[in-house]
């Protein structure tokens, strides 16, 4: 993903967000990722996807830094599917 007016590729991170909250602070961070926020459930379930999909980035031997956000979002969608 390129940064805006950017034309080199960059570091990239995904960042999940849940608007669901219960009262609880929840974090979970990776190297590329961060899921903040949520109820258990929802937090629970946008951390597996982004794992899910780090998983299958690496098995096509692909960087989220070398992904098309179209590939991205079929991936995140195809692992968001419970």
């Amino acid at each position: 993903m390129k940064a805006r007016g950017d034309s080199s590729k960059g570091v990239s991170h995904i960042l999940g967000l849940g608007l669901d909250g219960d009262g609880q602070k929840r974090i979970t961070q990776a190297d590329k990722f961060s899921v903040v926020g949520g109820s258990e459930e929802t937090h629970e379930k946008m951390s597996e996807t982004l794992i899910k999909t780090f998983e299958d980035l690496k098995r096509k031997g692909k960087a989220l830094e070398e992904t098309s956000r179209e590939e991205l979002g079929d991936i995140i969608r195809k692992n968001s599917e419970f």
